[in-house]
């Protein structure tokens, strides 16, 4: 019922949110001359490994500004071994600004959802590095699809600590319904929207 759910709303969207995914497509495209879509290789249920899939946000030699601005930040590297993120990250463009305070760099892992790598709903997607840090809980993170949206996304998203994230992933993959799916799904919309939590 859950892979229904998520086959019919992925196509809706992909569907109704075309004319925008290919605008935005064409704006990344034409602001710095790199590729519109930016991939990462993540983990996913049982430990399967996908290709997941956003708007690049970032300048196309992000990996690179990343080492260099660690190496003359100890502050900023002790941000990013913490959190994973930088609340002030210089490789971020001014469009991708605007497309992570409203999760829009998102919407391309709608494909991601399509072909099953992926769920509405589920933990926050992580890569090899973080499981580590999930010590027991990483059972209950590999039991479920990684989620567009989730109960870290709908909680405060980057404002909450590893910890707090990795508490409400094993939550959520203990108690899992339709009915937490579609609360969670209502939930993301004025989240989104305000913007609170996203950098």
């Amino acid at each position: 019922m859950k892979r229904a759910f998520d086959i019919v709303l992925a196509l809706l969207a992909i569907i109704l949110l075309s004319p925008l995914l290919i605008g935005l497509a064409l704006a990344i495209r034409l602001s710095d001359g790199g590729p519109a879509l930016f991939g990462q290789t993540r983990i996913g249920c049982q430990g399967k490994e996908f290709r997941i899939w956003k708007f690049r946000s970032m300048v196309p030699n992000a990996a690179a500004m990343l080492r260099d601005h660690l190496e003359r930040n100890p502050q900023a590297e002790l941000e990013w071994q913490k959190t994973r993120k930088l609340k002030f990250d210089p490789r971020i463009t001014s469009l991708g600004r605007v497309l992570r305070k409203y999760s829009i760099d998102e919407l391309p892992q709608l494909f991601n959802i399509l072909v099953g790598d992926m769920s509405f709903v589920g933990p926050r997607p992580i890569d090899q590095s973080e499981c580590v840090r999930f010590g027991h809980s990483l059972r209950h993170y590999l039991r479920c699809r990684p989620g567009l949206t989730g109960m870290w996304q709908v909680s405060g998203r980057s404002d909450t600590s590893y910890d707090r994230r990795v508490a409400l992933d094993r939550y959520y993959a203990i108690h899992s319904s339709l009915l937490l799916d579609l609360s969670l799904v209502l939930k993301t919309v004025p989240v989104a929207i305000n913007g609170r939590g996203s950098y």
